[in-house]
């Protein structure tokens, strides 16, 4: 019992973040960044001070669907970031910005992720349909339940690979923003707070696959009682 109110506590945490998030994210996109530059300007001009010049700026469609794309060296700006000079727009855009310069010193938490994607990808098609079977057919062949769960693991090793990136684009962006004097002492806690808010999705995500992980090897332990 005491799991299942801890995937609900998750799911609620993960709810209230997210619609936390959304708020600071809507009440900064109405704050328009001092030195007037949009996502795009903001994004090019910390490329140039990094010294990256063989990455484009590129404008995709949708909301949330900022990323950096390390096969085509693109930053990838929604619509409402690229075209906006707001403080939101500034912190997604330099966010991102904090990937490409990772990708270009090699930063290793970003190169481990990316080998690991192939592998996750492989057990995210798979893993449902595995720990399913695995769970119907536990008394005759637990194994199907223990290769689920290694499929598992690895996404769970995923999430928390993907928080030292994200942190660590983040403390980039804020420290471009600053640096650059893109921010001054009244906008510069809001950038921070924006993507404060943002990294905690990740915080969260990552925890609760930790957490059905832990749901599963305790299935997987007790068919032996």
């Amino acid at each position: 019992m005491s799991i299942y109110v801890i995937f609900i506590a998750f799911a609620l945490l993960s709810f209230v973040i997210q619609q936390v998030l959304k708020t600071k994210f809507n009440k900064y996109s109405q704050i328009a960044l001092p030195s007037g530059l949009t996502g795009r300007e903001v994004a090019e001009k910390m490329l140039r001070d990094a010294g990256i010049h063989d990455v484009q700026v590129v404008s995709v469609q949708g909301q949330l669907t900022d990323h950096y794309n390390p096969m085509t060296k693109t930053v990838n700006l929604s619509e409402p970031v690229y075209n906006s000079c707001s403080i939101a727009a500034a912190a997604v855009a330099a966010h991102e910005c904090g990937h490409a310069v990772q990708h270009a010193i090699r930063y290793p938490f970003l190169t481990m992720r990316s080998k690991l994607v192939p592998v996750v990808s492989f057990a995210s098609s798979w893993m449902q349909w595995v720990l399913l079977a695995g769970i119907l057919l536990i008394e005759t062949m637990p194994q199907i339940m223990l290769i689920g769960i290694i499929l598992f693991a690895t996404t769970t090793l995923f999430s928390f690979i993907t928080l030292p990136v994200e942190i660590n684009a983040s403390s980039r962006a804020l420290m471009r923003l600053s640096g650059a004097g893109l921010t001054n002492v009244s906008t510069y806690p809001k950038a921070k707070d924006a993507l404060k808010w943002a990294a905690y999705t990740y915080v969260v995500a990552a925890l609760s696959s930790l957490a059905t992980l832990v749901y599963y090897i305790l299935i997987f332990t007790s068919r032996r009682d």
